[in-house]
């Protein structure tokens, strides 16, 4: 488990490497997530490309279908909310994630197994104060019955609620106050998951090239199609928790706020994620003392 201080920046104490294939392309990829200097932010590094550099920022944001892709002056790399989610989740503000292709290894599907890796990793604590990104206003983005809200808050909250007409998902919906431990052991280990009968679609699109039901959980008309069943009995939820972190995670600090999502994907999340970032009257930029602070004066006064 990665435990941090609140109140100062972090990076991972050593480099840590993992290697797999591409959800979406089917190549295969390695990747090492290395320490970095407090200030640096996620950078992922194209190897491949004479260490190319592309932030992991909202700024960059290109393609948000099937996956959340950054882009920056023709360089891509896709798939990144898994490891963002975990990276955001386990406090871990900076570091340099050198990657050899142009997709994020999916792995098993899930953000265990970037959780492991942290964990071998450790994480070291710089002197630099963190500063978290606190929602002032409401903000909505909508579209026909999906939606997607943040609201004022004190800590980083999270509703989340999906519908897929199956009988073993049907509509699902989780809560929770994100913390490291919660993440870790309530939706880190939630896989990617999706239905048989989208599986021709969605290849002759040129998509899922490299799933398997080793890194995706797959649905027939009746029942889940993977020899070990279900990781948890609502996990296509808790995946979507995942994914909405990671693609939040593009705002680049830590988050204040409650957020709702309703049958939200990765196109709404980064519609809100730029409503926010776009409008200076929505937020404001504090640290972690500052909200503490607050909390005591709120209880005196």
């Amino acid at each position: 488990m990665v435990f941090f201080d609140l109140r100062f920046e972090t990076s991972v104490a050593q480099p840590v490497s993992a290697k797999g294939v591409g959800l979406h392309s089917g190549v295969p990829v390695s990747i090492t997530i290395q320490p970095a200097a407090a200030g640096t932010g996620i950078v992922f590094r194209r190897t491949d490309l004479s260490n190319f550099e592309l932030p992991a920022s909202w700024k960059h944001v290109a393609r948000v279908s099937y996956a959340t892709s950054l882009m920056r002056q023709g360089v891509l790399i896709s798939t990144t909310e898994h490891l963002l989610s975990v990276l955001y989740s386990m406090g871990i503000d900076n570091a340099y994630i050198d990657i050899d292709n142009l997709e994020v290894p999916i792995l098993d599907g899930s953000g265990q197994p970037f959780i492991e890796l942290l964990a071998q990793a450790g994480v070291q604590t710089y002197k630099k104060r963190r500063k978290y990104l606190r929602i002032l206003k409401p903000v909505t983005v909508e579209q026909g019955n999906k939606r997607i809200s943040i609201l004022p808050a004190d800590s980083f909250y999270l509703s989340c609620e999906i519908y897929f007409d199956h009988p073993m998902v049907g509509h699902q919906s989780m809560e929770m106050e994100l913390t490291p431990a919660r993440y870790a052991s309530e939706v880190a280990a939630a896989r990617t998951f999706g239905f048989e009968y989208e599986l021709g679609q969605m290849r002759n699109m040129g998509l899922i090239r490299g799933a398997d039901l080793t890194n995706a959980v797959c649905f027939d008309r009746a029942s889940v199609l993977n020899p070990g069943g279900l990781r948890f009995s609502d996990e296509p939820c808790r995946h979507k928790v995942l994914d909405l972190i990671g693609d939040l995670a593009l705002i680049g600090r830590p988050l204040l706020g409650h957020v709702i999502a309703e049958r939200a994907g990765h196109a709404m999340h980064a519609a809100l994620v730029a409503r926010i970032m776009q409008d200076a009257s929505l937020y404001e930029t504090i640290f972690f003392d500052q909200l503490a602070s607050r909390a005591t004066h709120a209880l005196v006064s």
